[in-house]
């Protein structure tokens, strides 16, 4: 495989492109690809052959990529190519392009987690639905950027560099799936695959102009997804438009007896229901999501959404659900919480980095000391701190408990409605830099979003408009559990807004 950086260099701070934009006008449609390739009309060597040459020459002021894969794209290619001449059935992303998020582990191809600690490791297995988008198809063109361990709202805390918003190139693509968004948007990538702990999908989605939906927990497998917060973690999709974004999610989810999460009851296909409409559903406009701090675009942006749903049918009304005012309180200890316990792996004894010490304790320390960034260490002691002796029951156990209180609170939201509505991000894009010396102005990027991972509930965010600097911006549809087929519906009424 081409590994973009064979050491652990970062990228350059400041992109040295005369653009300050990279976003395509337009982007590759994957229905059309893939039935193109079936067809026999389009050759998927010549799809992976273009992509390569486009992630390859194009990528450099993004840094959307942290490993290039362009043998894997041309093997899967022929493979594809291979079953298509020979008349046998090829599956339904052929020839369509992916970047993978670089915390999902696949097998011979280095895994990083955007960690130095994980700076060369390559898994002896691949995540189920890594093997899964092979499966049906897919081109693999590279490992894309994340926060480090996916601790992050910006794509800045990585090993590798910061990742760009192709919009403009001066301001973040959203985190922690920034390298997956962002491979999207520049049309290096007609899909990617991404994880959503607290909104990492759906806020980069916003952010960066497209769609990204994370489904209801273990409705997609975790099996493979280097753990942050296993009772959090999902594995979610990006494309350009909903279909796509709907055909991603039906390749990949269903029941996987390899991850003991795993709902056992068969995937209630998305796709097919797109097209319902809205007529007789009823909307709720989250009261508590549309606090001080969303930008005045953005609400306007969720206002015309919500007239929209109206105009087509949907009847819209506001709702109040108290208990998510506490929400990123509760998520942040519960996050923390579980990262400190799955980080623990990383000691420098059974794989990745090494640094030596005159006992295993100091080579732990060392190891540690050197492997992780700034951000994953002050997680790290958070969650430690919140576990510990004598303070469990005052955080980690109320954390539980509201939790619960957030869980109920929906519950009663979807006894009168069928599907919620807010933005997905209280602003557009923000400058590099300009919150990393304020975590809590950046832990609050995800405010929005915190609440359906807690729940355990699917949700995607939609582009819909853009602010008065041109900037997208991204609504966000909020379902109750296995409610994904509703939610599409939505998100594609919603997409034809733009279209229409």
């Amino acid at each position: 495989m081409n590994q973009r950086s064979t050491a652990l260099d970062p990228a350059p701070d400041s992109c040295d492109s005369p653009r300050d934009s990279v976003a395509p006008t337009s982007r590759t449609n994957g229905l059309e690809v893939a039935a193109a390739v079936r067809s026999g009309s389009r050759k998927a060597a010549d799809i992976a052959q273009e992509a390569n040459v486009g992630v390859a020459s194009g990528d450099g002021p993004v840094n959307a990529f942290i490993t290039l894969t362009p043998e894997w794209a041309e093997a899967a290619a022929a493979r594809v190519d291979e079953a298509v001449a020979a008349g046998a059935e090829v599956g339904p992303l052929a020839g369509v392009t992916i970047a993978l998020k670089d915390n999902l582990c696949t097998r011979k191809v280095r895994t990083t987690c955007a960690s130095r600690i994980l700076g060369s490791w390559e898994p002896p297995y691949s995540a189920t639905v890594v093997e899964r988008v092979l499966a049906a198809g897919a081109l693999p063109v590279g490992k894309a950027n994340l926060d480090e361990f996916a601790m992050g709202s910006s794509t800045e805390h990585s090993a590798f560099g910061p990742t760009r918003n192709p919009h403009d190139l001066n301001r973040v693509p959203g985190g922690s799936s920034g390298g997956s968004a962002a491979a999207v948007a520049a049309g290096f990538a007609t899909v990617a695959l991404g994880s959503d702990t607290g909104g990492s999908v759906r806020q980069p989605a916003a952010l960066c102009g497209i769609v990204g939906a994370k489904p209801t927990y273990g409705g997609v497998s975790r099996y493979g997804l280097v753990a942050f917060a296993s009772s959090l973690d999902q594995v979610g999709c990006f494309a350009a438009s909903v279909a796509d974004a709907a055909l991603v999610l039906d390749v990949i989810a269903g029941h996987d007896p390899l991850d003991t999460t795993s709902l056992p009851e068969p995937w209630a296909a998305v796709a097919p229901g797109l097209d319902a409409g809205v007529t007789g559903l009823r909307v709720g406009l989250v009261d508590e999501l549309l606090v001080e701090g969303v930008a005045e675009d953005v609400r306007s942006a969720v206002m015309a959404a919500a007239d929209w749903l109206r105009k087509c049918g949907a009847t819209v009304e506001s709702v109040s659900v108290p208990a998510l005012a506490y929400g990123m309180s509760a998520y942040y200890l519960i996050a923390t919480a579980e990262a400190s316990s799955n980080l623990a792996r990383f000691d420098g004894v059974r794989f990745g980095l090494r640094v030596k010490g005159a006992s295993a304790e100091e080579m732990m320390i060392n190891t540690r000391t050197a492997g992780f960034g700034d951000e994953v260490k002050r997680r790290i002691m958070l969650g430690t701190f919140a576990l510990s002796a004598g303070y469990y029951d005052a955080y980690y156990g109320k954390a539980q408990k509201v939790r619960t209180l957030i869980t109920e609170g929906f519950a009663e939201a979807y006894r009168r409605f069928d599907v919620l509505l807010s933005p997905t991000s209280p602003t557009t894009a923000f400058r590099l830099g300009e919150r990393l010396d304020d975590p809590l102005t950046m832990y609050l990027s995800d405010i929005c979003t915190v609440p359906s991972n807690l729940a355990g509930h699917p949700a995607i965010s939609v582009p819909f408009g853009a602010d008065g600097g041109g900037l997208p911006i991204g609504v966000q549809v909020l379902a109750p559990g296995r409610g994904d087929v509703l939610m599409f519906r939505v998100a594609r009424t919603l997409e034809q807004a733009s279209a229409g």
